[in-house]
């Protein structure tokens, strides 16, 4: 998992006002959960932004005047019309208890359907996984190659090297689709040629 750094300041009060008087100031307002006590802080907006809209999950080491954790973001309050970040809960990392994340999904290699004219249709993004920290990837890799027309890969192909999917076993995760380009002749020409 990709790590990124961070460092806030704590906030004295906590309430409407202040949080507004924070966003006013070019800072978003934020609290870490998770390992007993609630820590109120806020980020400057520029850093979280290139964080959020990111396709990648980062491990954030926060800084909070010098108190040092280690957590991910387990939810982001945004506004509905400007899509600017409002509030952030971020959740304190613990090696020893398994956490749930949203990983994205990486596809790898041409696969042989959509050489022959099929469409690649990828249902899942993001795939929703639980497990230690220390096991969490950066990505889910799925390799395609030999994915012809017709056929898909589905969650329970998925290897899980000590990750549990949340999502249903026999959700499709990638599938190749016939198209109206598509040529089953030129299929079976690959084929012979094995």
């Amino acid at each position: 998992m990709k790590v990124a750094q961070l460092s806030g300041s704590p906030r004295a009060n906590v309430g409407k006002k202040d949080a507004k008087a924070l966003r006013d100031a070019g800072l978003v307002p934020c609290v870490l959960y998770g390992q007993g006590t609630q820590t109120h802080f806020s980020l400057p907006d520029i850093k979280v932004e290139k964080l959020i809209f990111n396709p990648d999950v980062f491990k954030i080491e926060l800084d909070i005047d010098g108190k040092k954790s280690n957590a991910i973001i387990q939810e982001i309050q945004q506004n509905p019309i400007t899509d600017k970040v409002v509030h952030i809960d971020f959740l304190e990392l613990d090696a020893k208890k398994p956490v749930k994340v949203a990983l994205p999904v990486r596809l790898t290699g041409a696969s042989r359907g959509v050489l022959a004219g099929g469409r690649l249709m990828q249902v899942f993004r993001r795939l929703r996984v639980v497990g230690l920290p220390a096991d969490l990837p950066e990505a889910i890799v799925i390799d395609i190659t030999k994915l012809r027309i017709g056929q898909s890969v589905r969650v329970k192909d998925l290897e899980n090297d000590g990750l549990t999917i949340s999502e249903a076993k026999n959700a499709v995760v990638v599938s190749v689709k016939m198209a109206r380009g598509a040529s089953k002749a030129a299929e079976a020409d690959d084929e012979d040629e094995e």
